[in-house]
């Protein structure tokens, strides 16, 4: 009984945790598109605009899902490739030092879509 509570909570935790942390980079892509900014890189040839818009949905949009818990694994899908797009494509030619941020993200989320969200949480319900 208490194995199973600790490992809600602890599902609960690497649910919430990780994606509050990453919200705190998708926010300021949020309130660039919303300025009318949409200066961005490039990392897959479709455009700044694209590039940006589908940054926040897997920095913004789907980690507020995520913590709510709502259609978690899917949710978890978006920042997970965002940030595959980070370490292999826009850091690939860094030190790993300045990509590893973009790794532990990217382990977070494949933990989460494997594990899913634990009882804590609106899929649950």
């Amino acid at each position: 009984m208490q194995n199973k509570l600790l490992n809600d909570v602890g599902l609960a935790i690497l649910r919430i945790a990780p994606s509050a942390m990453l919200l705190t980079h998708g926010i300021p892509k949020f309130q660039k598109i919303i300025s009318g900014n949409i200066e961005f890189g490039d990392p897959l040839g479709i455009g700044a605009g694209p590039s940006l818009f589908l940054a926040v949905i897997g920095e913004v949009i789907c980690p507020i899902l995520i913590i709510i818990g709502f259609k978690t694994r899917w949710m978890a899908v978006p920042p997970a490739i965002t940030m595959a797009v980070a370490a292999f494509v826009h850091h690939a030619a860094d030190v790993f030092g300045t990509k590893e941020k973009a790794f532990l993200y990217l382990i977070f989320f494949i933990v989460i879509i494997l594990l899913g969200p634990g009882r804590y949480s609106m899929d649950r319900k």
